[in-house]
């Protein structure tokens, strides 16, 4: 008789934190409870020896040390992870892949706070008509600066952390500030 094997906590974690982003990015704009609060659960459960990170957060490094991955230039990074953004200009940095492989979009993990700040209505794939969600902790013209940098399919996909709360935001999600 076969049997599987049976996932230690860190693997069931790690299962459930991916198992949320996919939630959180099949459906933008509505976020989602994740596992345990904070950045090392989503770097475990998404990166790897085989991603390029970046982080300007030097809290995070460790976390991303352990996953093998390796550290490159914001430009090149698979997946960027900026804990507070304060600087827009990253966004003009990201990697926003081509015409003929968009998903070589990087993934931009930040800190935000919902449910205070500014209202935002999304549209899009994933989306019944529209959603409004309000989102703070962001610099003043983030969607502004956002929607100049994505020119769907070519774009980046975000990731917003709130304590343990994760919202998605693909580059096919249209947002228009409110």
């Amino acid at each position: 008789m076969l049997t599987a094997p049976t996932p230690d906590a860190a693997e069931a974690s790690a299962n459930a934190t991916f198992n949320a982003l996919l939630w959180a990015l099949s459906r933008p704009g509505l976020p989602r409870q994740l596992p345990e609060a904070g950045e090392a659960a989503l770097i475990a459960a998404l990166v790897d020896q085989e991603c390029q990170v970046y982080s300007s957060d030097p809290l995070l490094i460790p976390f991303l040390a352990q996953s093998g991955a390796k550290f490159v230039d914001l430009v090149q990074a698979d997946h960027v992870f900026l804990g507070k953004l304060s600087d827009l200009e990253v966004l003009r940095q990201l990697r926003c892949g081509s015409d003929l492989y968009p998903d070589d979009g990087a993934t931009l993990v930040i800190r935000a706070q919902f449910g205070t700040g500014p209202k935002v209505r999304l549209t899009g794939p994933g989306l019944n008509g529209a959603v409004a969600a309000q989102i703070g902790g962001l610099p003043a013209g983030f969607w502004a600066a956002r929607a100049e940098v994505i020119r769907y399919p070519i774009g980046f996909d975000m990731l917003l952390l709130d304590d343990a709360q994760i919202m998605g935001l693909p580059r096919s999600t249209k947002v228009e500030a409110l």
